[in-house]
């Protein structure tokens, strides 16, 4: 009678346990199961994991491992390079076959195939699962056979795909082999930042399967109904803050489709049901998100819209600095960014609104926000953030206009209008009236002065004239157009 073969589960942005189809299957296989992970960051070239999202990956590891072993199996770390560190534990635990889930980022899908051709050399086949998306980004496509560049037309031909599967129920007991494997202490990996400057994202954020399904469970029941009314302002809790559980997998984007569908079943008022597709349309920009990077993986450092190599560009490290700092002058955009600083996580139409900012009143360019952004963000996802900012500079698909500049103090008035969010992360500001709190630099000295505000001292003077950067902004897209089309 033959060995039972194991089969090794190889685990990446797909930290967990419930609706992992490749674990799923695996387990379905009836013999041993191993699950690694493989810590390689120098093989995503220049993207590698930022400091906010290591500091998650650390935690979401511990909590994977810790459910593994809630069901009599563990999670087995290695350090890369991948290709070889899968081919070594297949031999130590005589694997028949690498179980693994799909992803769609340039570099992953360039590590995955080196590892697929080293497995199959020795005659272990890679089997692959699509999982980090609802739909396969392949395969959504306009009747001519193209990637779609518009999202409306995207996401209503996502609407007309039968809908995605039901999510896989979490396994029992996972049969492990009969000797385990060597493994890297979590720790090891020194993925925690020294010196500690954790503590906001501490306070901020809980990682883990469980605590992305107690959020999510909380969101459906008691914010979605509002959430059109709520979603863009800051100062209040309106949004699911589910980003970077889907981001790391502990989510699925099938658990968060099928939890609001199935709250769509009990509603029984229109306002209810169209709050919910509001929140999926919202689903449908993360598949937009993955639809064009795994079209267009240039886009991570070049626009789509070949024309955008043309714009002049500033460089200002001192206006780059301050934008990073909260130190702008303009209090919307700073309480942005040093939330951001703060938690390792903005709320979306401030990332709007402070990424206007600096592609269009400091006239920097957008891959210094994304870079930014990809190592204090707690959520950050190479295809979300790469959309955000070509979407942000006008030079990515279905982007706004560049003519479409944000005024960062209506911004602030329209969606914060009593001056909460501001006041919570700009606390010298805390005591100006409603008036002044998103210009004061246009209040009068004795309201200054009675809310103990001195411009300059406690609280920048702005580091640029809106209406005169708005005009330079401007003339520079009209200069673009005007090179490209003589190029």
């Amino acid at each position: 009678m033959g060995v039972t073969k194991s089969i090794v589960v190889w685990f990446r942005l797909d930290l967990r346990l419930t609706d992992h189809p490749a674990l799923h299957a695996a387990c379905q296989q009836g013999g041993p199961v191993v699950p690694v992970f493989v810590w390689a960051p120098e093989e995503e070239g220049p993207w590698q994991p930022g400091g906010a999202s290591r500091w998650w990956l650390h935690h979401s590891l511990v909590a994977l491992d810790a459910a593994l072993q809630a069901r009599g199996s563990r999670l087995i770390v290695r350090v890369g390079p991948t290709a070889p560190a899968l081919l070594a534990i297949s031999r130590e635990v005589n694997a028949g076959a690498v179980f693994v889930n799909r992803r769609w980022e340039p570099a992953m899908r360039s590590i995955e195939e080196h590892a697929h051709a080293a497995l199959t050399a020795v005659g272990i086949p890679l089997r692959r699962f699509n999982d980090a998306t609802l739909f396969d980004p392949g395969s959504v496509r306009t009747r001519s056979g193209h990637p779609y560049q518009v999202f409306t037309a995207f996401w209503k031909a996502c609407l007309q795909r039968p809908e995605p599967p039901a999510p896989l129920p979490e396994p029992g007991r996972i049969k492990g082999p009969a000797t385990w494997p060597s493994s890297v202490a979590i720790h090891a990996l020194g993925l925690l930042p020294k010196p500690d400057w954790a503590a906001g994202l501490r306070a901020a954020w809980q990682p883990g399967e469980a605590h992305a399904q107690r959020r999510l469970r909380q969101f459906v029941v008691e914010s979605l109904k509002a959430y059109p009314e709520r979603r863009d302002f800051p100062g209040v809790s309106g949004t699911s803050r589910l980003s970077p559980h889907l981001h790391f997998g502990e989510i699925s984007p099938r658990q968060v489709w099928h939890a609001v569908t199935a709250h769509l079943g009990k509603v029984r008022n229109a306002k209810e049901s169209r709050a919910a597709w509001t929140f999926l349309r919202e689903l449908g920009w993360r598949e937009f998100a993955h639809h064009l990077l795994f079209h267009f993986p240039h886009t991570v450092e070049q626009p789509l819209r070949p024309e955008w190599k043309h714009f002049a560009w500033r460089q200002d490290r001192t206006s780059l600095g301050a934008w990073q700092k909260g130190l702008t002058g303009y209090p919307i955009v700073d309480a942005g960014m040093r939330e951001l600083w703060a938690t390792g996580w903005m709320h979306n139409r401030v990332r709007m609104i402070v990424a206007s900012f600096l592609v269009k009143d400091l006239r920097l360019h957008w891959l210094e926000g994304a870079r930014w952004f990809w190592d204090t963000l707690v959520d950050a996802d190479l295809a979300n953030n790469t959309l955000g900012w070509q979407w942000s500079a006008g030079c990515g698909a279905d982007a706004a206009p560049y003519f479409r500049i944000f005024h960062p103090v209506r911004q602030g008035e329209a969606f914060d209008p009593r001056g909460e969010y501001v006041r919570r992360w700009c606390p010298e500001l805390a005591r100006l009236p409603d008036q002044w709190i998103h210009r004061p630099f246009e209040a009068p000295p004795l309201v200054l002065q009675a809310a103990g505000v001195r411009l300059g001292l406690d609280y920048p003077e702005p580091v640029v004239s809106h209406a005169s950067a708005r005009q330079a902004a401007l003339v520079a897209w009209d200069s673009m157009g005007r090179i490209s089309k003589s190029a």
